[in-house]
């Protein structure tokens, strides 16, 4: 029989929040169902002793689930692993660095319930950081919203409540390389914001690489624009090439002009080349991620469950 409530959280460099967040969690979840809880936490390869102090919480009560993975995943992944092992009829995903208040499940709750939702998400008012993280989730939403057919929300947050049904639905997309917060939105069903306000705790872990890689795979993985670019590409440069052919044609049989433009010709060769080179690294792209997905390998590897709800 199905409990109540799941709170999932991962862990990644997680050991100095760990504890407060399992207090605050625990609170707020008796506050909302009593006892009738699970608190999910997946170690996703975490270099301190984040696992330790989970596991250690395992044996002090009986709620918590520690799901080891084998190695360092990624977020996304991880948060998929979490959400297979909860058995809740709610479930709410969180990050437990307490950048997002556990608090938040009472308020989504009651949305949830007077909306007849199944997904509450928090949303920040102003996205968190200096001005370059500010300007580079405007641009990252800008472009991405530009080039798929998803309407995916901004300044959105991890935090979220989720149905069982919304759940399963979610988990029934394949995926290896996936990127979670489109698989979000497209799983559909009614989902309803809130604004909340996210803390700051530490540095964040999503370098400028990181980011721009997030971007490429998103938009890999939810937008064929650009292979229609390169074909849209081609029919203008053969249309631009075969009206300047025109136009040297006309010159030379009826105005006697010679042919000539060294420079013009090797312009032509570099522009042309490097288009070439990266429309064959776009292409490489969508390859490598049929490769990626056809090879079928996990995208995750439990090493353990800890806990004595071990299933």
């Amino acid at each position: 029989m199905p409990i109540k409530l799941s709170i999932v959280a991962t862990l990644y460099q997680s050991a100095q929040y760990l504890t407060e967040f399992y207090q605050r969690a625990s609170a707020v979840a008796k506050q909302l169902v009593g006892e009738d809880y699970e608190i999910i936490l997946v170690n996703d390869g975490s270099p301190d002793n984040s696992l330790n102090i989970a596991v250690q919480l395992t044996e002090s009560d009986s709620h918590v689930v520690v799901v080891d993975l084998s190695r360092n995943f990624g977020h996304h992944k991880a948060m998929m692993a979490g959400l297979e092992h909860a058995s809740g009829e709610k479930i709410f995903l969180i990050d437990c660095d307490l950048e997002e208040e556990p608090e938040w499940l009472i308020s989504f709750s009651e949305q949830m319930t007077a909306e007849k939702s199944d997904v509450v998400y928090g949303v920040q008012a102003e996205r968190k950081g200096d001005w370059f993280e500010k300007w580079s989730g405007a641009i990252y939403y800008s472009i991405f919203n530009w080039l798929s057919h998803i309407d995916h929300p901004k300044n959105i947050v991890t935090a979220r409540l989720m149905t069982r049904r919304y759940v399963n639905a979610l988990l029934s997309h394949k995926e290896r390389e996936m990127v979670i917060s489109c698989l979000w939105v497209i799983t559909g069903f009614k989902q309803c914001s809130q604004t909340v306000k996210k803390h700051t705790t530490s540095n964040t872990t999503y370098s400028l690489s990181k980011k721009l890689g997030y971007l490429v795979n998103a938009i890999t993985s939810f937008s064929e624009f650009p292979l229609k670019m390169i074909f849209l590409c081609g029919i203008v440069v053969f249309c631009a090439a075969m009206l300047y052919a025109s136009i040297l044609t006309f010159n030379r049989l009826f105005m006697s002009q010679p042919v000539d433009g060294w420079t013009s010709i090797m312009v032509s060769i570099w522009v042309l080349g490097g288009m070439v080179i990266s429309f064959i690294g776009i292409i490489g792209i969508y390859l490598a991620k049929i490769f990626s997905e056809t090879k079928q390998r996990p995208y995750v590897i439990v090493r353990d469950i800890h806990g004595k709800q071990k299933r």
